[in-house]
């Protein structure tokens, strides 16, 4: 099976309504339709835009005051292109609690969220959220996917267990305001794909927003990474974006070399993990005899 994927390197910059900003997101999910994308995918922290919206102060606690709107704003547009839309991560609030959650709009109305795992200084003591409790995959008619928010992709026993689920694609957005932060995210996800035999999209913010603290400087760029055999490209990029450039990356992902390499690979990977030495990751989070992925969505009206 092939996907074709899309990825938003989002030009963050100062607007004046909430128009502005789904005028902008309809532009890039516009884009990615003409191109016949099955999924598009969003960065971190983009709906941070929001907060530059003038005559008012606003602060990351007032996010999810636009949930509602973020929501039937993808969900219609999902609806509308018949795309999966990863709609970046947007701060929702869950009692009284706020979490940097990962959003995949079903072209049928559905939402499923994943909350982002692991939390970076900034956003425990500066914004105060709250990490998640649960990992999940998340089955489509074009297979299994999963959502791990940038900071998540640098732990690889999480990647671990959502390959173990049986997740193929991961999509990662990220928000990174140097070149020291992005090539973190960057390499990670390199050896993410290595070490899983999975693909790997990533992209992130660009440009600035003055008036947002901690969103004045970013540093993105989009990419489709692969593992690293001879049916993938040398590198292991299958596309990428023009570093801090506003635009938009395509490519097609064929699932059928995951499982060929998997099998009869340079290298197998994930075939040859030695569990006489270290614990299998991959069976956490699975319920029962670990034939079952664990998968929570939520439903939208």
């Amino acid at each position: 099976m092939k996907i074709r994927v899309s990825a938003v390197q989002y030009h963050l910059h100062s607007i004046g309504s909430f128009e502005d900003f789904a005028n902008q997101v309809t532009h890039y999910v516009k884009t990615a339709e003409e191109f016949d994308a099955d999924f598009v995918l969003f960065p971190e922290f983009f709906t941070t835009q929001l907060l530059s919206i003038p005559n008012q102060k606003q602060t990351i606690q007032n996010l999810p005051h636009y949930t509602d709107r973020y929501y039937s704003l993808f969900t219609s547009l999902a609806k509308e292109t018949g795309m999966h839309i990863i709609g970046g991560t947007h701060i929702i609030e869950k009692e009284g609690r706020l979490y940097n959650t990962a959003h995949l709009f079903y072209p049928d109305g559905r939402i499923a969220e994943q909350a982002k795992l692991h939390l970076t200084p900034t956003e425990v003591k500066e914004w105060h959220l709250t990490p998640g409790e649960t990992v999940q995959i998340f089955e489509t008619e074009k297979g299994k996917i999963a959502m791990l928010t940038c900071y998540d992709i640098e732990f690889p026993e999480i990647v671990r267990i959502v390959r173990g689920m049986g997740a193929d694609v991961v999509f990662c957005p990220s928000c990174t305001d140097d070149r020291h932060g992005f090539q973190r995210v960057r390499y990670t996800s390199h050896a993410r794909t290595i070490e899983n035999q999975i693909y790997v999209v990533t992209t992130g913010t660009v440009g600035s927003l003055p008036t947002v603290d901690f969103m004045r400087a970013n540093f993105g760029q989009a990419a489709v990474i692969t593992p690293n055999d001879i049916p993938f490209p040398k590198n292991g990029i299958l596309m990428e974006g023009e570093i801090n450039h506003d635009m938009i990356i395509t490519a097609d992902l064929d699932l059928s070399l995951l499982y060929k390499v998997r099998e009869n690979g340079s290298v197998t990977t994930w075939r040859d993990r030695r569990f006489d030495l270290y614990p299998d990751l991959s069976v956490h989070g699975r319920k029962g005899n670990g034939d079952e992925p664990l998968q929570k969505e939520i439903l939208s009206e």
